[in-house]
């Protein structure tokens, strides 16, 4: 049997210049006494766009580092409870929004009520539009990054503005942004071609590749724009891209790359959005069996390749015209942490690491072997 399943998320607002204005309406979305999630870096951008706008807030709060560990969840509870916030504003990347759902979902445990959450997104990886969100457990005698799906964390509003992402770091945008694509190809898992999440998910990937593909080289944003380089419309594409990549996000399921994602980043305290870029493509042809057909959406019209190889091959390019990390190596992972990257992925994610298909825990072996 198909299914569509659809998110709680009342509205996405989008365009140029509209942060002013997206910011005075979050009252009509239920956003009210909000306190800020955000990160130092972008202070400016809080008060200049978001905090004229907003005439109730109770608070800001700044404690979010990468990974979203436990403890930082349960200080961004208690500031929640502390300001008698009603809703939570979130101002910034992937972390900064799973932090944000997590407490969510923590003050509902605690209080029988979710907060509810207006999303102001600096990324490109796309967890504005979905209720997924990770949590690394830090107790344990190893850290491990805890997958949750709850819908009613999916953020009741999403505001897209190409200023949002003028500022965000090269790296972090662009890997951000193959992050964005990952969820595009994974959601593909179980699904088929006709579904809407692969129909929308193509065209989002084709938006990021005709931008990303002539982004010029190591120039930060902000100097590529003030030399003509890009423009506010090409950082829209990005973000519409992004949106459309996991316009679905609970009728799709995370797959092989992602789960090395998240360990390597949980665990091992790599950035999350960079580990796409040296994982995606080759799980792509690894698992290329498991999901047949299904790549052929993505296909750039090849004749000599598979559509697998043919997306791989173009995801490789990309990532290495970008100057992004391509190789395990390239961030001084140890080489001899992959036996233990490769036993948390086993018993943690067995369907997942299945789809390398006869004889997976020796092929996924083979494989964290060839990422480094």
């Amino acid at each position: 049997m198909n299914q569509l399943k659809c998110l709680p998320q009342e509205a996405i607002v989008w365009g140029h210049d509209i942060l002013e204005t997206a910011a005075t309406s979050l009252g009509d979305y239920g956003i009210t006494r909000p306190i800020i999630f955000t990160v130092e870096f972008l202070e400016t951008l809080n008060r200049d766009y978001i905090l004229p706008g907003v005439r109730d807030a109770v608070g800001i709060f700044t404690e979010l580092p990468a990974h979203v560990p436990d403890f930082a969840v349960r200080k961004g509870l208690k500031a929640c409870i502390d300001h008698g916030a009603d809703s939570i504003i979130a101002l910034g990347g992937g972390s900064v929004l799973d932090a944000a759902k997590a407490v969510s979902f923590w003050h509902f445990e605690q209080t029988g009520r979710h907060l509810p959450i207006a999303a102001f997104p600096t990324t490109l990886s796309g967890s504005e539009f979905s209720h997924y969100f990770g949590v690394t457990e830090t107790d344990g005698p190893q850290k491990f990054k805890r997958s949750y799906a709850v819908r009613q964390t999916v953020p009741r509003l999403v505001v897209i503005d190409p200023r949002l992402i003028t500022d965000t770091p090269r790296a972090l945008l662009l890997s951000s942004a193959i992050k964005g694509i990952d969820h595009a190809v994974e959601g593909m898992r179980k699904v088929e071609s006709d579904h809407p999440h692969a129909i929308l998910a193509a065209k989002g990937v084709e938006r990021f590749f005709t931008v990303l593909e002539r982004w010029p080289q190591k120039l930060e944003t902000r100097d590529a724009l003030q030399r003509s380089l890009v423009s506010t419309e090409d950082l829209l594409q990005l973000q519409l891209g992004a949106w459309q990549c996991y316009f679905f996000p609970a009728s799709v399921i995370y797959g092989l790359s992602h789960r090395i994602g998240h360990i390597l980043g949980g665990t091992f305290g790599l950035p999350h959005s960079v580990t796409s870029c040296f994982t995606l493509a080759p799980v792509i042809r690894a698992c290329a069996d498991a999901y047949g057909d299904k790549f052929e959406i993505f296909a750039s019209g090849s004749a000599t390749s598979t559509a697998a190889e043919s997306l791989a091959d173009r995801l490789s390019s990309l990532v290495r015209s970008l100057g992004l990390p391509s190789r395990l190596s390239a961030l001084d992972f140890d080489k001899a942490k992959l036996c233990e990257v490769s036993a948390l992925l086993k018993d943690n994610y067995p369907s997942e690491v299945a789809d390398l298909g006869a004889g997976a825990g020796g092929k996924l072996d083979a494989l964290l072997e060839s990422l480094w």
